[in-house]
C-alpha cells in the first residue's frame, strides 16, 4: 500500500507537469503565428499614415496564419472570441481615411493584438513556468517584443505626422505629445526586453541559448539606437528619413530576435518533456518491480508450506520380493538382531548360556 500510494503521487505529479508543458508548447505555437501579424500591422499602419489605403500583402498572409492557429488551438487557449473580434476590425482598416484617423484605428487594433498576446500567455500558463529561463523568455517574447514593435512603429509614424504640413494645428499639439510619450515608452520597452533576455541567459542550462540571442539582440539594439537618434528627443526635430531607415532595420531585427527566442523556448520545453517521459518510464519500471516483490512475498510462503506438507515417498519394493522375504531380510538392528536389547533365541534352539543368564537374573 505505501508503494502504491507513492507510485500514484509520482504518476499524478508527472502527468500534471506533462499536461502543463504541453499547454505551454501550444501557447508558443500560437505566439509564433502572432509574431508576423504584429509586424504586418506595423507596416500597414505606416503605409496608411502615408496615404496608402490598400493594406500590404503581408497582412493578409499574417491573418491567415493566425486564423489557422486559432482553428487548431483556439478552444484550448480560449481565443476564439478575441480573434473573431480582432479579425473583424483588421478587415475594416482599409475603409478608414485620413492619416490621423488611420493611425488611431491602427492603434486600437494593435492594442487588441497585444491583449491577445497577453491572453494566450495567461491561458497557456506561460506566465507560471517554474524554470527561470523559460519564464524570462516568455516575458520577452509575449510582452516585451510585441510592445516594442508597436511602440517603435508609433514613434516613427507620429514623427511623420509632425512633419506633415497638412496636419491641422489643433491635432499637431496632440501628435507632438504622443510622439514624446512614445519615445520614452520605446526606451523603457527596450530596457525591459534586454533585462529579461539577460536574465534568461543567466538562468539557463541550455548550451545554445546565449549564442543564439547575442547576435540578434545586438542587431536589435543598434536599430533602436538609430531610431532614437532620428527621433531627436532633445532637439524636438525628428528626421523622418533616418527614422524610416532605422525602423525598417529594427523591424527585421525584432522579427529575427522573436524567431530565435521562440525556437529556444520550444527546445527547452521539448527537453523538459523528454525528461518527464524518462521519469514516467522509470516510475513504471519501479512500480512493476515493487509488484513483483509483493507477489513473491505472498506466493513463496504458501509454496514452502505446501512442500513441507507433502509426505515422504515410501521405498519401492523390488519386483518379485514377497512380504516374508522382506521380513527375513531385515537389517541387523531389528528384533532378534545382534544390536537389540533382551535378545531371545529362536524357538527350539539350544542356548548354552541360558542357565547362567537365569542365575544372574536370580
Amino acid at each position: 500500500m505505501p508503494t502504491a500510494v507513492l507510485f500514484a503521487r509520482v504518476w499524478t505529479d508527472n502527468s500534471d507537469k506533462r499536461d502543463s508543458t504541453d499547454m505551454e508548447k501550444k501557447g508558443v505555437e500560437f505566439i509564433t503565428a502572432l509574431t508576423p501579424l504584429v509586424s504586418a500591422l506595423a507596416e500597414s499602419q505606416s503605409t496608411a499614415v502615408q496615404g496608402v489605403s490598400e493594406p500590404p500583402q503581408s497582412l493578409a498572409a499574417a491573418v491567415a496564419g493566425v486564423t489557422a492557429a486559432d482553428a487548431k488551438l483556439g478552444d484550448e487557449l480560449r481565443t476564439k472570441e478575441r480573434w473573431a473580434d480582432l479579425k473583424d476590425k483588421i478587415g475594416k482598416l482599409s475603409k478608414v481615411t485620413g492619416p490621423v484617423a488611420s493611425l488611431n484605428a491602427h492603434v486600437e487594433v494593435t492594442d487588441l493584438t497585444l491583449a491577445l498576446y497577453s491572453a494566450v500567455r495567461t491561458n497557456a500558463e506561460l506566465n507560471r513556468d517554474p524554470d527561470g529561463d523559460v519564464s524570462n523568455l516568455q516575458q520577452a517574447v509575449a510582452i516585451d517584443m510585441p510592445v516594442t514593435i508597436v511602440r517603435v512603429n508609433r514613434m516613427g509614424d507620429y514623427a511623420g505626422l509632425i512633419q506633415n504640413p497638412a496636419l491641422p494645428a489643433a491635432s499637431r499639439t496632440q501628435v507632438q505629445g504622443q510622439f514624446a510619450h512614445e519615445v520614452l515608452a520605446v526606451q523603457d520597452s527596450v530596457k525591459q526586453l534586454t533585462d529579461d533576455l539577460q536574465k534568461a541567459v543567466d538562468n539557463t542550462q541550455s548550451a545554445t541559448l546565449s549564442s543564439s540571442l547575442v547576435s540578434s539582440l545586438d542587431s536589435f539594439r543598434r536599430g533602436v539606437e538609430s531610431m532614437v537618434r532620428g527621433a531627436d528627443p532633445v532637439g524636438g526635430e525628428p528626421s523622418v528619413a533616418t527614422m524610416t531607415t532605422a525602423q525598417s532595420t529594427l523591424q527585421g531585427a525584432l522579427s529575427n530576435l522573436a524567431g530565435v527566442t521562440l525556437r529556444e523556448m520550444d527546445r527547452l520545453l521539448d527537453d523538459r518533456l523528454d525528461s518527464l517521459n524518462y521519469r514516467r518510464v522509470e516510475a513504471v519500471i519501479m512500480g512493476a518491480l515493487a509488484l513483483l516483490f509483493v507477489a513473491g512475498a505472498l506466493i513463496w510462503p504458501a509454496f514452502s508450506r505446501r512442500r513441507e506438507a507433502e509426505p515422504a515417498p515410501a521405498p519401492e519394493r523390488p519386483i518379485g520380493e514377497s512380504t516374508r522375504d522382506v521380513a527375513l531380510n531385515q537389517p541387523p538392528g531389528g528384533y532378534g538382531g545382534p544390536g537389540s536389547y533382551n535378545q531371545a533365541p529362536g524357538y527350539g534352539e539350544f542356548d548354552p548360556t541360558r542357565r547362567e543368564r537365569s542365575g544372574a537374573v536370580r
